[in-house]
Parts: structure tokens; C-alpha cells; sequence
């Protein structure tokens, strides 16, 4: 089953991303031992944007979630580039690259193509958090 696991800032898990078929199916099982918990539960709000069906292939997530590293940063090492081959291609310095792959990073839009097309992927891909712009 794809998990993602979402942390906080010390790397710890926070919360856990599942597909909507294994939440309702957790959900019918709950419901055999415990029918009265449903109000409980707390509605999310939540705002809906064009990045919400970018999709991510599961070794960049698992990556992401075993080496505790971010999302740029899981593309290159699935990709077996090093910084300084990253740096080469981009024409920037290794400490450059490592700044990009900090998990705050935002990378603007045209340093998100040219990863994308280092890694041979789209520039949604690259960045959980685009700029309004991008």
C-alpha cells in the first residue's frame, strides 16, 4: 500500500497520507467495534488548487520518507546524480544545490524547469510548495 508520512520539523511523524479505498476500508472496520466514535471526529477545511492530482512515483516518497530528505533532493539521489553533478548541469555551486534541497526550499520557476529536465520530470514534481506565480 503508497503511504506518505508527513513530519514536523524534528523529522517526527505527524501524519499519515493513505488512498481513499484503504481509509474507507479502516473506516468499516472501525464501524464493527465502534459505531458511536463518528462524532468525534473533526472536519478538516480544506482549499482545492490545479496542483492537487500532480502525482509523485512512490521510489521519490519512499526515498523522501527512509532518507529523510526533500523532495528535490530524493529526485536527485533516485536519479544517482551527486550535488556537485547537479551543480555542474545547473551551473551553480554544490552549496547552491544543497540550499535547493533544504525541505523549506521554493525553488522560482525556472530553476524547477531546468531540475525538471535533469531528473525527466514535470516542474510541478520538483517543489511541494510553488509560488502563487508558478
Amino acid at each position: 500500500m503508497a503511504v506518505q508520512l508527513i513530519k514536523d520539523n524534528e523529522g517526527n511523524p505527524q501524519y499519515v497520507v493513505i488512498p481513499y479505498n484503504e481509509y474507507c476500508r479502516m473506516r468499516l472496520t472501525m464501524a464493527e467495534y465502534d459505531d458511536e466514535n463518528e462524532e468525534e471526529w473533526e472536519d478538516i477545511p480544506w482549499e482545492s488548487d490545479e496542483y492537487d492530482d500532480v502525482l509523485l512515483p512512490d521510489a521519490v516518497c519512499a526515498l523522501m520518507s527512509r532518507e529523510n530528505v526533500s523532495l528535490q533532493a530524493a529526485w536527485r539521489i533516485l536519479c544517482g546524480l551527486s550535488q556537485q553533478d547537479v551543480a555542474d548541469k545547473l551551473g551553480i555551486s554544490q552549496s547552491a544545490v544543497s540550499q535547493l534541497e533544504a525541505k523549506d526550499s521554493r525553488p522560482q520557476k525556472r530553476t524547477r524547469e531546468k531540475l525538471a529536465a535533469i531528473y525527466g520530470c514535470t516542474q510541478e514534481q520538483i517543489s511541494l510548495y510553488l509560488p502563487k506565480e508558478g
